[in-house]
């Protein structure tokens, strides 16, 4: 049965797969495998369906795209690579899935950049890591990974200079602890000489040229510009990768007609370790701690996005308790307080980038610290936390804490902590983003240098993926908290924050107003923390190591900088089924990135780097 056009939009995930498989009956089929859900898309329609799929069905934001290399081995007997796309309404909702998949050695699908702009960096990133063409792609080169690289290393059969093993915990080192040095087994030794079988032809040094295509190179008579008389030349600039403005090994490569850009484009990988492929050799449970090293101002949020993932599997036959009351409380309360704790650290930066040099900073420092003394006395770490727990948290809170975050005398004091935490939500952070209102949100030199500069419309922000705060900054009301919400958010009242201007003044504005959002969702959480006392938080799930059933997952948070998102796959009873087959994660800094070139053009050189800050990445989950 059709169903009328204007109800298309609004209708629910089943209607739009009914309506998508009667527009292409022969290219678009359901997903039956055990544990899958969404269809499958002939890859020579996949262009066609997407548009389908945007355009009348009203899935405007593609939130995630990856790759995953179903070897014969793994969790399927057929050789072959998937494209995975999870598209979402900004009106709210759950995810329309929908693959797309190609022969490993062919490897080639149409690219969706036609479609969703959000999609290039991350086909970039599938054709770096997983080898897969995206004909039609405008820049398909590497991009985490260096030109000249060797392989595709998300690829099942691609090993590393250093291999061991697949899967943790490697038999070299549990459980007799005979651990040999892999340089004794690499090649390569110590690197002191080349192995006789090596070919040092294969070993192609790749110039930078390529990265300046399509820029105007040096003083070229045909770039020159004549503004009134006054001539200029087209230079190309390169701030980063060690440049202080850049916050991390990252750089911007700028084409400028004097002080203007008139072209930007954005370098990473620098820090790149290839996460995601450590990721499929840990154990489900290695994987809580590893997520801390993405997003490290973000800790918590980290670890919530992965364990609600994980969970999704695990209710689909494991022995597996579901988190207790008391748990998502502490859960929300940590992920909270962490927002909090990302969104004043970002602003602070940003106000470093517009020249206030480190006084907003050290000032919002002051309650950071006191957060974090409540992470260190709960979870052990102020920093990499390991707090969440498949069905839980690790543990309940303190009865007391010891907080040297305090200004009597700058002794360690010890505290109450229900005390503790009751000062602090409605005394102590309130005040200070009072204080941050009063002397910034009016200030002239803030004003001038934010006010219309990087600016990104309501339809770029959603066509490009942006997320989180850039997102809303553009006027577009999407928080995965509201918009799919988990945990107990559904019951917890709060607003939304958004911004209509698409500047950097918007963007700081959300900012400062989810602050207090934030403290109205911690006030809410006191007398939940109270009446909840006593109740368990983790105590009938494998502390150790889970086997987790066939099937695949995708779970997502608001996280300080946007939506974070883990999309996992378990082989179940096959060869991995303590590790994950696939581990992806949709890093919010990394994407947000994709519209930086537009936001930054006209602009000028000093407006660059705030553009940057206002966008608040992290290189660590950036590069991964």
């Amino acid at each position: 049965m059709s169903i009328p056009d204007e109800q298309l939009k609004t209708g629910t995930i089943e209607d739009a797969i009914d309506q998508l498989k009667q527009r292409f009956p022969q290219d678009v089929s359901d997903d039956d495998r055990q544990g899958y859900g969404g269809v499958i898309i002939s890859a020579d329609k996949l262009q066609e369906a997407a548009q389908y799929i945007k355009y009348e069905l009203g899935f405007d934001y593609l939130s995630s795209a990856t790759a995953v290399d179903y070897l014969g081995e793994g969790v399927h007997s057929e050789d072959h690579l998937e494209m995975v796309y999870h598209a979402y309404r900004t009106t709210g909702g759950s995810a329309l899935v929908f693959k797309a998949q190609t022969d490993r050695e062919t490897a080639t699908v149409p690219s969706l950049t036609p479609v969703w702009r959000g999609a290039d960096f991350q086909e970039r990133e599938a054709w770096d890591l997983h080898g897969v063409n995206f004909a039609g792609h405008p820049n398909l080169q590497r991009i985490l990974l260096w030109d000249g690289f060797n392989g595709h290393p998300l690829r099942k059969d691609w090993k590393e200079a250093y291999y061991e093993e697949d899967n943790k915990p490697f038999g070299s080192r549990w459980p007799d602890g005979h651990v040999h040095r892999a340089e004794e087994r690499n090649v390569f030794g110590k690197n002191v000489s080349y192995p006789a079988d090596v070919d040092l032809s294969r070993l192609t040094d790749v110039s930078e040229t390529d990265m300046y295509q399509g820029f105007g190179m040096g003083v070229d008579v045909q770039q020159v510009v004549d503004h009134n008389g006054v001539q200029t030349d087209q230079l190309i600039v390169n701030m980063g990768p060690h440049h202080p403005s850049t916050h991390g090994v990252f750089r911007m490569v700028m084409e400028l007609d004097g002080e203007t850009i008139t072209k930007l484009e954005p370098v990473m990988g620098y820090l790149h370790r290839n996460h995601e492929k450590i990721g499929e050799r840990n154990t489900f449970l290695h994987n809580i701690p590893f997520t801390d090293r993405l997003d490290y101002l973000s800790s918590m949020g980290n670890n919530h996005g992965y364990v609600l993932a994980v969970e999704q599997l695990l209710a689909l036959g494991a022995r597996y308790d579901p988190p207790t009351y008391r748990a998502e409380v502490l859960r929300v309360l940590m992920v909270e307080l962490n927002r909090i704790v990302n969104h004043l650290w970002a602003l602070g930066f940003w106000l470093n980038d517009l020249g206030a040099f480190f006084t907003p900073v050290l000032y919002f420092t002051q309650e950071r610290e006191r957060i974090l003394d409540l992470f260190e006395a709960t979870a052990g770490s102020r920093m990499m936390c390991n707090y969440m727990r498949f069905g839980g948290v690790f543990a309940d809170l303190p009865e007391r804490i010891h907080s040297v975050s305090n200004l009597i005398n700058d002794r360690v004091r010890d505290f109450d902590t229900m005390k503790f935490l009751t000062e602090m939500i409605n005394e102590r952070i309130p005040r200070t983003i009072d204080e941050l209102d009063e002397y910034l949100t009016q200030n002239d030199i803030v004003l001038a240098r934010s006010k219309g500069v990087g600016y990104i419309s309501r339809e770029d922000a959603i066509d490009y993926s942006t997320a989180g705060p850039v997102l809303r900054g553009s006027g577009v009301a999407y928080d995965v908290r509201r918009a799919d919400p988990y945990s107990i958010y559904p019951e917890l009242d709060f607003d939304v924050a958004v911004q209509q201007e698409g500047d950097m003044y918007s963007r700081y504005m959300v900012r400062l107003i989810e602050l207090r959002e934030s403290l109205r969702i911690l006030k809410q959480l006191l007398p939940r923390l109270e009446y909840t006392k006593g109740e368990p938080v983790n105590e009938n799930n494998a502390q150790y190591s889970s086997k987790v059933p066939i099937g695949e997952a995708y779970g997502r948070v608001e996280n300080g900088k946007g939506e974070l998102g883990f999309y996992v796959v378990s082989a179940g009873d096959k060869r991995a089924a303590a590790n994950p087959w696939r581990y992806h994660v949709r890093a919010p800094s990394f994407i947000n990135l994709t519209p930086l070139g537009l936001m930054c053009e006209g602009n000028k050189v000093a407006d660059a780097v705030a553009i940057l800050g206002s966008i608040d990445i992290v290189l660590g989950e950036t590069d991964r």
